[in-house]
C-alpha cells in the first residue's frame, strides 16, 4: 500500500469511528484533528486513536494499554493480540463507557 492509499483507508476508519460513536446513543464526546481522534467518556477516561503514517498503522491508546493495528487483507489487525479493530474497539469502549457497546463501520 502506498502513502496515498494508507491515508484514504486510515481517514475512512477514523470517520467510521466517529459515526459509530454518534450512532451508539451513548454519551461519548469525540474530537478529531489531523489524524488524531480522542474519545472522552463521562468518567473522564479517554481512548485515543491516531494515524501512524510512517508505519502505515493505526495506534489505539486506552486507559489500560496501547495497541498497534496494521492493515492486512482488508482488515485492521492488532499486532499484539491479533484482534480485529472493531472487535477490540467495542471491548475497550464498553469498559470505559461502563456499558455494553458493539461498534462497527456502516
Amino acid at each position: 500500500m502506498n502513502d496515498s492509499q494508507y491515508n484514504i483507508i486510515a481517514e475512512d476508519l477514523l470517520l467510521a469511528v466517529e459515526e459509530a460513536i454518534e450512532d451508539s446513543g451513548v454519551d461519548i464526546d469525540y474530537e478529531g484533528v489531523g489524524g488524531l481522534l480522542t474519545l472522552t467518556f463521562k468518567n473522564g477516561t479517554k481512548v485515543i486513536i491516531n494515524k501512524q503514517a510512517p508505519l502505515k498503522e493505526i495506534w489505539v491508546a486506552t486507559k489500560f494499554n496501547g495497541h498497534h493495528f496494521a492493515y492486512t487483507d482488508g482488515v485492521w489487525i492488532d499486532k499484539r493480540g491479533g484482534d480485529e479493530f472493531w472487535e477490540f474497539l467495542s471491548k475497550a469502549v464498553s469498559i470505559q463507557a461502563e456499558t455494553e457497546l458493539t461498534l462497527a463501520a456502516e
